[in-house]
């Protein structure tokens, strides 16, 4: 099997885990992920942030690491990609409102492609009409009466789990990476065979 191409959104303080842990694992199998953030080129940076349950009534910020954009948003064709994925943390909460960011998600859904999304990602989702309607979502607990407002399901997973609805694969945040990932291969069509 060929492997598959994945347009990964982010902004500006994306959470760093989200993008550089599914990035790489995605290589690591065959793939190729386009990371972009709207108005950036390839090669140039945007700031990463590092979220954590530190035992505070809501999750710690801090800053990350700076990661290099390895595709040029304007230059982006959305019917040229397999899937697209919305990494979490605070980038979510800016691009939503941008309508390339939102015709591209409307791309991914009315095709009928596989949409990954993981934290606050579903935010992205629930600016474009009709993505979340009826389907379950699993979000950062702080995201659920807007995928509710959304027309969505929220489905409140353990923090290392992930939840599939079709080909919307979902998750609280980077604890449950591991399974997100594995439950993003097998929409894929992925198979990784130990011998």
């Amino acid at each position: 099997m060929a492997g598959k191409k994945i347009l990964m959104l982010t902004g500006e303080f994306s959470e760093e885990y989200e993008i550089f842990v599914f990035e790489q694992a995605m290589h690591a199998v065959g793939h190729t992920v386009h990371v972009v953030c709207p108005d950036k080129k390839a090669g140039q940076q945007i700031k990463t942030s590092l979220h954590d349950f530190e035992g505070d009534q809501t999750y710690t910020e801090k800053l990350g690491h700076l990661y290099t954009l390895n595709k040029t948003f304007a230059e982006v064709e959305p019917s040229a990609y397999d899937a697209v994925y919305v990494a979490g943390g605070r980038g979510p909460e800016y691009i939503r409102i941008d309508p390339r960011v939102q015709r591209i998600v409307r791309h991914f859904h009315e095709a009928d492609k596989p949409i990954f999304t993981i934290c606050h990602g579903a935010q992205v989702l629930m600016a474009v009409d009709g993505v979340l309607k009826g389907r379950r979502c699993a979000a950062l607990h702080y995201c659920e009466p807007e995928v509710r407002l959304a027309g969505g399901i929220y489905v409140d997973v353990e923090p290392t789990e992930a939840c599939v609805d079709g080909k919307l694969v979902s998750a609280k945040g980077w604890p449950g990476l591991a399974a997100f990932m594995r439950e993003c291969l097998k929409v894929l069509g992925t198979e990784i065979r130990h011998g």
